[in-house]
């Protein structure tokens, strides 16, 4: 009755005042009725709710051809364009929105770090606060799964490869000397400060076509777009100095960091394994400088290092040391901007070039050398629908690379070679729904040098299963051109190749992440010699080949225990190759079958500090043992150490911090060192590879200069 009452009340009114009714019903994919739906005709006053029933009915007075807008919470909203003297009665679906957070990703392969990441494994800060990093961004990522400890070097080995098959990149652009300088077994760092980035993607594979040049992994630092406030901050270390600086403007900003490293006072007072002639000394700065036009961002990106150490090494075929001297400068410049175009195009464009020179005096020997290297990049995407994306981009990296080695007394020989690598790429992101998308990929170059091209297809899909979970699949065909080592001496080679198939599963809620993956990588094309090093008499291929597959696992929660936050990370690899000089295929001496971290932080509220602790774990690594049957037969003992980090806070934005690597005193081996020629008993003699020192001892005190007078380095340590 009443509903007979209400449509004789609608029906009379419309005959009096000349208006329409306007009805429908509003439903899912599924079928299933929405209630509360937004109903009304753009730009009038016209509309209603739907009921629990999915229906709509309201009046309207206006004439002609208008536009129906139906809008609900986490649904894609929908216009309908209709004439309202013909109007009649239909039903309307909505589709889920792949916009929502709780939208499928597709991050096969992928981890990210950083408050836009919509899956974070890290925070943007975990990459300092991590108990043994030093703040070394590249130590703590080898707390994630898929990464090797390779101690002696100190680089990013991934999934099996080297570590030059990973490539740097800084805003979109390549780094191509991002480690500072070192010698044989005296491990490294990575050049870039963390204070810079606002977020890190780090992909141990399936990586988008939009990057080159790369078999395992890419690392993407961004910077910050836009600094919260001006401060300064001062610090004052047992290894050195530091300073930085960020002033703001109207539409531009300017953050500067700089850094004084000599490890000669601490020699003194903790001697390390190193025959030290020169400790370790280095000057190091960088700097963005930020312009905000009305329709983009201009981002320019600088940073400097200059280094030298002078050691001696024991060296098993001579009663002599070795001794290296060596003097590096790096330059690395970029410029970036990233705008809009017309009709919803955006446009990023930029350039980088590296600078990287090293003087060597090896004993009486003397080796010069110097890479330039130029990165141009430009992309055009658009989001053409809420479900479709698509861009398209090119690449130009352009190599030139000189060296001269002068041995005592005798002539002088110079090396060099330019690369030049052309390439265009596109890709196109669909979703299905909020639980189904895909990606699609394609990168076609060409090595001008080698005088080789090649097309490589790249796909990847994400599934979602439940509220907090996914899976995802990704595949892909990978290159990159030969190393440097190689290149100096010939050109007659081809690309090096892998294929990458990668299964994920992912639960995300917040404060707990789980993800698992399960992969395998087939390596073809690779290099091979048939010297002990790779010489210009070598006779090179590349009839090398390989596979790596395994297993990453990753977990952390910092919900259930107030003030505690871990992440636990484990990776099983099985791998191995032939490749190099290699007499048969075996896994390689980098490569550990398990490894594992464990990474815990607490905040002690009463004390004012900040406690973390990071345990790593590795099985033991193969090494070739002269003195039995075999190739690549032998393993040393497993890897593991604890390390401690402690920040109390003395005031709002004064830090006292102090950290130990290896708490305990492990004596860990990386691997050993044969002699050339056998004794008299006919063993070849030999000696371990262990760390520069058993224990590293950091105490620094850290003060910030801020407007607010509260913002502190704490999350920075």
């Amino acid at each position: 009755m009443r509903t007979l009452i209400t449509f004789l009340l609608l029906t009379l009114t419309q005959i009096l005042l000349g208006q329409t009714v306007i009805s429908g019903n509003v439903m899912d994919e599924k079928k299933q009725p929405i209630q509360g739906a937004n109903v009304f005709l753009d730009g009038t006053y016209d509309g209603t709710s739907s009921d629990v029933n999915g229906n709509f009915k309201f009046l309207t007075s206006v004439k002609g051809i208008q536009v129906l807008k139906i809008t609900f919470l986490s649904y894609e909203a929908v216009e309908h364009k209709l004439t309202i003297e013909n109007y009649q009665e239909q039903t309307f679906v909505l589709r889920e929105s792949v916009n929502s957070l709780d939208a499928v990703i597709i991050n096969a392969g992928m981890l990210q770090a950083g408050d836009k990441a919509r899956v974070s494994v890290l925070k943007p800060l975990d990459i300092v606060t991590t108990a043994g990093s030093a703040g070394d961004i590249v130590s703590a990522l080898q707390t994630l799964p898929g990464t090797q400890m390779v101690g002696e070097s100190g680089r990013l080995f991934v999934r099996g490869g080297e570590s030059d098959e990973t490539q740097t990149f800084v805003d979109g652009l390549r780094v191509a000397q991002p480690y500072g300088a070192s010698a044989n077994n005296v491990p490294t760092r990575g050049r870039f400060s963390p204070f810079l980035f606002s977020g890190i993607s780090f992909s141990t594979g399936g990586f988008s076509a939009e990057y080159g040049e790369a078999l395992s992994s890419v690392l993407l630092l961004n910077t910050i777009d836009e600094p919260v406030q001006e401060q300064t901050d001062i610090s004052l270390m047992t290894v050195g100095l530091g300073l930085s600086t960020t002033k703001k403007w109207n539409k531009s900003s300017l953050s500067i960091n700089t850094a004084y490293i000599d490890l000669a006072p601490y020699q003194i007072a903790i001697p390390q394994a190193v025959d030290w002639n020169r400790p370790f000394q280095s000057l190091s700065g960088e700097a963005v400088y930020r312009y905000q036009f009305e329709q983009g961002l201009l981002k320019v990106y600088t940073a400097f290092d200059a280094s030298r150490f002078d050691l001696n090494q024991e060296n098993l075929n001579s009663q002599v040391k070795d001794r290296v001297d060596l003097n590096n400068n790096n330059l690395y410049f970029n410029a970036v901007y990233k705008g809009f175009l017309v009709n919803n195009w955006q446009l990023i464009a930029g350039a980088s070039y590296g600078l990287g020179q090293n003087k060597i005096d090896l004993n009486q020997d003397d080796i010069n050398n110097e890479e330039d290297a130029l990165h141009l990049k430009m992309k055009v995407f658009s989001k053409l629908t809420n479900r479709f994306k698509v861009s398209f981009g090119a690449d130009y990296f352009l190599t030139q690379f000189d060296e001269s080695y002068s041995p005592f007394q005798q002539s002088r020989l110079t090396i060099s070679y330019n690369s030049e690598i052309g390439a265009v790429y596109s890709e196109v992101d669909y979703f299905f729904s909020k639980k189904l998308a895909f990606n699609l990929g394609i990168r076609a170059s060409n090595n001008a040098m080698l005088e080789v091209s090649s097309v490589s297809p790249r796909a990847s899909v994400a599934y979602k299963t439940g509220k907090f979970n996914q899976f995802s699949f990704a595949y892909g065909n990978f290159e990159q051109a030969p190393r440097q080592d190689y290149l100096k001496f010939s050109n007659q080679f081809g690309t090096e190749k892998t294929q990458h198939f990668i299964l994920n599963f992912t639960f995300a809620k917040e404060g707990t992440t789980l993800r698992a993956e399960v992969y395998y990588k087939k390596y073809k094309d690779l290099v091979k010699y048939d010297t002990e090093t790779p010489i210009f008499s070598s006779d090179y291929s590349n009839s090398g080949f390989g596979y790596a597959k395994g297993l990453d696992v990753f977990w952390r929660e910092d919900s259930r225990i107030k003030n505690l936050e871990y992440w636990i990370s484990y990776s099983f690899i099985d791998t191995q190759r032939d490749y190099r000089n290699y007499l048969q295929e075996a896994t390689p001496s980098f490569v550990a079958k398990h490894t594992a971290s464990v990474v815990t932080k607490y905040w002690i509220s009463t004390l004012r500090s900040q406690l973390g602790v990071t345990y790593n774990f590795n099985s033991g690594r193969p090494y070739e043992n002269p003195n039995t049957e075999g190739f690549l037969n032998e393993k040393t003992k497993s890897f593991s150490n604890i390390n401690l980090g402690w920040a109390y806070l003395l005031s709002p934005q004064k830090i006292l911090y102090f950290s130990m690597s290896n708490v305990l005193g492990t004596k860990n081996v990386f691997g050993y060192e044969y002699s050339n020629t056998a004794n008299q008993q006919g063993m070849f003699p030999s000696r371990a590879i262990i760390p520069t020192a058993s224990r590293f001892v950091f105490v620094g005190f850290f003060w910030t200069i801020s407007a607010d007078k509260k913002t502190n380095q704490l999350d920075n340590l």
